[in-house]
């Protein structure tokens, strides 16, 4: 959610014109991410976010703005796509194309206790289920396809031993999406990115923490539910100076998760599988990030070197924390 496109208070005025949010009272850029510009809005009516899509078309929003609204009424803690006054919830703004939506509660939690674990876990599993019915399809752009090119750009900046690491598993990746148990996986619609920095959190009154929901639905896609599980717990059940699982967060989300969805068998069996995808994924869009970077006015680059420690765990491990 950095700033590439600037706004101006006057073009946001004119393209406010449409809406029915009341005079503007804030309007300022958010820093975080690197996919969108993304901006803070309040108004008479309440807290809104702005957003300008840099490389989503026109075309493929309406699965991630749809899902949003779908998920949000189905009581799903989620943004909720503010419609104009003709009823449409995207638009175009400085060449790009433009949504609002509803701003949730709380703040990001970027230090996971158990309890945090276990609200996001049963929340991701109630996400999933809520999606089962949801109507339109798109495929997780970032999947297998998506690595395949990504690892053709970023290898000429490899050492030779990262290069020997990618090659091998992506050789191994390919062969586990071939397979029949791959295939056999229940799959919808999915967040794709659930990192600490996407879900909220709130207080209670005696301090405990009530969750807030879950944002950033851009990279959203059908893909495997496992697969959503496991880019969830690489990111809030990892320590994030050596890529290791933490084993008690881990098994705090992996309870809540089951709790309300329990696992197949054929997915528990590949859930080392699964936590390696997840872990190839990060690495390569942050080894492109980092090395093919995009300018932006607002924009902090992740380092690449924390997904590698994390796959090179995943694969070393002796034992994988499950129930």
């Amino acid at each position: 959610m950095a700033v590439f496109t600037s706004v101006s208070p006057e073009q946001l005025q004119q393209w406010l014109q449409r809406y029915d949010l009341g005079n503007v009272l804030d309007f300022r850029g958010i820093s975080s991410g690197i996919e969108n510009t993304n901006y803070f809005l309040t108004t008479e009516r309440g807290e809104f976010v702005l957003t300008l899509f840099e490389k989503l078309t026109a075309t493929q929003l309406p699965f991630y703005l749809q899902l949003m609204g779908h998920l949000a009424h189905h009581s799903v803690p989620v943004p909720d796509p503010v419609p104009d006054r003709a009823g449409e919830i995207l638009g175009e703004l400085n060449g790009k194309p433009a949504t609002i939506v509803t701003k949730l509660a709380g703040r990001s939690e970027l230090s996971p206790s158990p309890i945090h674990c276990t609200h996001v876990g049963a929340m991701l599993a109630r996400m999933h289920l809520a999606g089962r019915d949801f109507a339109l399809e798109q495929a997780n752009l970032r999947s297998l396809p998506w690595w395949r090119e990504a690892a053709s750009s970023v290898t000429p900046f490899l050492s030779d031993a990262q290069r020997a690491l990618l090659q091998s598993e992506m050789a191994h990746q390919a062969a586990f999406f071939a397979s029949s148990d791959y295939h056999a996986m229940q799959a919808g619609p999915c967040h794709c990115d659930l990192f600490r920095d996407n879900v909220l959190f709130d207080k209670a009154h005696d301090g405990s923490p009530i969750l807030g929901g879950f944002f950033d639905f851009y990279f959203a896609g059908c893909d495997k539910w496992l697969f959503d599980l496991a880019v969830t717990v690489n990111d809030w059940c990892c320590d994030l100076s050596t890529g290791t699982m933490d084993e008690a967060r881990a098994r705090a989300m992996l309870r809540a998760y089951e709790t309300v969805r329990p696992l197949t068998a054929i997915e528990a069996s590949h859930w080392r599988d699964m936590l390696r995808a997840a872990a190839l994924r990060f690495w390569l869009s942050r080894l492109y990030d980092f090395y093919l970077p995009r300018t932006a006015e607002m924009l902090k680059p992740h380092d690449p070197g924390h997904f590698e420690r994390i796959l090179r765990q995943r694969i070393e491990a002796v034992s994988i924390p499950w129930l």
